[in-house]
């Protein structure tokens, strides 16, 4: 049961909660809210603004790779303190951005500390941390990423109508040191590397026996690139179709507040799906549910290219939801499932960084398409061979996927 879960290990799961509800500073969500007031002060177009952001961000996930893996040479508390420290320093910095050249600095000390290594500490502890109930200390940690993306755009929103934009920008930096250090101090102190969920059944977990691979190792093996494109596919996808939500909107004719009520719809499924697909790793493994990750997707991308109604928009943008939903619980528990967990940060630091490359792709892609006079339901084809092809590679190869245990 989650309660059960939540009862026993309540300290881990409450950090991992708070660091996926601290990575919105860094969202690209969370940012847009500010680019009004940033492209008018800074006097720069949307193109600019969009290009600089994709820079940063391309930047920022490179970095990662290398950041990333030190997670795991450090105890979880220090290596987390930094995190925090980070992405004060951050917001601070950004709250002093003047000319495009200090904006890409910010943007890219933002991308790389929220987006990059709050939700990398996150999911690399808990997946770490827990064996047997892995998906639903997963999906419960989740809610905090779903939680800012409900209440923060309509908080900051109000805040913006009173406070100064760079005001409001040191504040949060503010409440990020005061709050952030404490919470690490009084939750993961203790946790170790070696440390494991408080489970009476984990000497019986066959998941302690997988062999731990390297990064080194994860590259040379052909299974992990077989993987790869199904997991880029969805950031890739929803990255796009959201950054560009106003193209759809004139391409479909539809109301200018369509997509953003939508929204709402992909929300819902979205905790929902974190929910129910918690349990099902933990019945059936993420190694199995794989092939099912991007069959959603599939089904919204058809729903786009073929169909003009604008309810639709709240069909496509549910299906989404359901494979935001399953790509943030499958994806983080994967790894530890095939490849063990000693070398974890190192191998998601580097899945980490392809998959926001993947999001910085997506706006330079879909841009470039636009640009070429490409409808968004020829777009959305394209999208689909790809994402279909992808899974048909998973549904070739899935009887590799089981992890090689030591014997």
């Amino acid at each position: 049961m989650i309660i059960d879960t939540i009862k026993s290990n309540f300290k881990i799961i409450f950090f991992g909660f708070i660091f996926l509800f601290g990575s919105s500073v860094g969202q690209s969500f969370f940012i847009g809210l500010f680019n009004f007031e940033i492209r008018n002060e800074l006097n720069i177009t949307n193109g600019q603004f969009g290009t600089i952001y994709g820079l940063a961000t391309l930047c920022s996930s490179v970095l990662l790779i290398w950041i990333g893996k030190k997670i795991d040479d450090f105890k979880l508390i220090h290596y987390s303190l930094f995190v925090v420290i980070f992405l004060a320093l951050s917001a601070l910095i950004f709250s002093f951005i003047k000319g495009i050249v200090f904006l890409f600095i910010g943007l890219f000390l933002l991308r790389m500390s929220g987006q990059g290594l709050m939700s990398h500490t996150s999911t690399t502890a808990i997946s770490r941390y827990f064996e047997k109930r892995r998906g639903k200390a997963l999906s419960i940690v989740f809610l905090g990423m779903s939680l800012g993306e409900f209440i923060l755009p309509v908080l900051i929103v109000y805040l913006l109508s009173f406070i100064y934009w760079r005001d409001l920008w040191i504040i949060i930096s503010i409440i990020i040191i005061l709050l952030l250090p404490l919470i690490c101090f009084f939750t993961v102190k203790n946790i170790s590397i070696l440390s494991r969920e408080q489970n009476d059944e984990n000497k019986k977990n066959n998941l302690s026996l997988i062999k731990n691979w390297t990064r080194r190792e994860v590259l040379k093996d052909y299974r992990f690139y077989t993987i790869l494109p199904c997991l880029l596919a969805s950031p890739f996808v929803i990255t796009g179709l959201v950054i560009y939500q106003s193209f759809i909107l004139e391409s479909k004719n539809w109301g200018d507040y369509v997509i953003a009520k939508a929204f709402m719809s992909y929300s819902f499924f979205t905790v929902v799906t974190l929910f129910l697909s918690g349990f099902l790793v933990d019945k059936f493994t993420s190694r199995k549910l794989l092939f099912y990750l991007n069959i959603p997707m599939i089904v919204s991308l058809i729903v786009i290219a073929f169909s003009d109604h604008s309810f639709s928009a709240f069909i496509f943008m549910g299906l989404l939801g359901i494979t935001n939903g399953l790509a943030n619980v499958i994806i983080s528990s994967l790894w530890a499932e095939i490849y063990g967990v000693n070398y974890l940060g190192s191998i998601k630091a580097l899945t980490g960084s392809l998959i926001v490359f993947s999001t910085a792709f997506a706006t330079a892609v879909f841009g470039i398409l636009i640009d070429y006079g490409y409808s968004i339901e020829k777009i959305s084809i394209f999208c689909l061979i790809y994402t279909v092809i992808s899974t048909a590679i998973i549904l070739f190869f899935s009887k590799s996927y089981k992890p090689i245990m030591i014997k």
